[in-house]
């Protein structure tokens, strides 16, 4: 959740103020405004002030966005306010939005939005994920709710079984939706789309837009307005740096910047599973805390690991690109590429971990000779150089 907060004292002498007329302006619900003033946040974010509106009115939009700029609470709090006019109008027999996510983090991440704004609403929302017993999610939805979060595969579980029903849904979101078609959902996408009214509101947003994404939104949308947050708006927080090493020197790089920087809260990604585990043990082995995330954890485990994370337990977090979507942590002051990123896309989704909330962020990269050509590809995206450090260290 990203909404502005903590401007400096002159802009924030008369807070009550200058929120209420800046939401106000937005045209949501009173209740929202209400929330949205005892949370403390002072102003939308350029994502908000340009989509609230638009989503207010029920038309199509197509954004394109990264983590961090406010894009979730974007278009949560239209959602909430259609859903709070239609609780009034006691219409609560049906689910009126659905939400899909690539993975469980970031779909427990909208839902934990949802609640902070909708909840004292009397709004109910479910989450719909794998790995989980989906007898309870069963039951969840035979209580009845507003709005479902979820991930394809579990969302598929649960229209073969005829557990959910779909067929009032109003507003249809789908976030970060160029991971969705990294991780194989497309054809997945595509059945729960076909089980959908075909009078509905469709929301797209994803950090990049390829071909694939494009003919996506071409089929599933209608006339659908287009919003971008720029690249460089969104990561001009982050300061990028890149050290060229060897594959054997890189571990003890990661240790020197660890124990000599002020990276109090450093987010490292790897390749692979194996990679990630194998690295968070050296650390721990010489003497950090540290945790890790990947596919094979557990629900309890991968919480557990971001909680201790979130919380300070843990200074380094090792993890892959799939399991770190939805880590949505304000304050985490370095990340660390140390395997360069597949793609220059995905480069731009690890980076934005940090630099987050209007805070400064470090994004530093490890790179051979081998990675070297993917270095000047995410340049290409960045449309820039990244600047090349030394690494004297012992």
């Amino acid at each position: 959740m990203k909404l502005s907060k903590n401007l400096p004292a002159a802009q924030t002498e008369t807070v009550a103020g200058n929120l209420i007329m800046s939401f106000i302006s937005l045209e949501l619900h009173k209740e929202l405004l209400t929330r949205v003033e005892k949370l403390g946040f002072v102003q939308p974010t350029p994502i908000q002030k340009q989509a609230i509106p638009i989503i207010l009115q029920r038309q199509d939009i197509t954004g394109i966005a990264q983590t961090g700029t406010g894009k979730t609470a974007a278009f949560v709090l239209p959602i909430l306010h259609h859903n709070i006019i239609s609780q009034n109008k006691n219409d609560r027999k049906s689910i009126k939005a659905l939400i899909v996510a690539p993975t469980r983090e970031l779909a427990e991440q909208i839902n934990e939005v949802i609640i902070s704004f909708g909840g004292p609403s009397g709004i109910r929302s479910a989450t719909i994920f794998g790995g989980v017993s989906i007898s309870r999610q069963i039951k969840e939805l035979n209580k009845g709710v507003d709005i479902v979060v979820g991930c394809p595969g579990r969302l598929l579980d649960h229209l073969a079984r005829k557990t959910i029903d779909l067929s009032k849904v109003e507003t249809y979101v789908l976030d970060e939706a160029d991971q969705m078609l990294d991780m194989g959902f497309l054809p997945d996408i595509k059945k729960i789309t076909s089980m959908l009214p075909l009078k509905r509101q469709t929301l797209l947003f994803s950090a990049t837009m390829p071909e694939q994404i494009r003919k996506l939104a071409m089929t599933i949308q209608t006339k659908p307005k287009q919003i971008e947050v720029s690249r460089s708006e969104a990561t001009k927080q982050v300061t990028h740096s890149l050290y060229t090493i060897d594959q054997k020197q890189k571990s003890n790089l990661l240790k020197h910047i660890i124990r000599n920087e002020n990276s109090y809260s450093t987010l490292v990604f790897t390749r692979t599973k194996q990679r990630t585990i194998y690295l968070a043990q050296k650390l721990a082995k010489g003497g950090l805390n540290v945790t890790a995330l990947h596919g094979n954890l557990s629900i309890n485990q991968r919480r557990n690991a971001v909680d201790g994370f979130k919380k300070g337990k843990y200074q380094v977090m090792v993890a892959t690109d799939i399991a770190a979507r939805g880590i949505d942590i304000a304050s985490i002051s370095h990340v660390i590429n140390f395997d360069v990123p597949d793609t220059p896309e995905t480069y731009i989704h690890r980076i934005g971990r940090t630099g987050r909330a209007a805070n400064t962020g470090i994004a530093y990269t490890f790179a051979d000779k081998a990675e070297m050509k993917s270095i000047y590809q995410i340049e290409k995206l960045l449309k820039k150089k990244i600047v090349i450090n030394s690494h004297s260290f012992s």
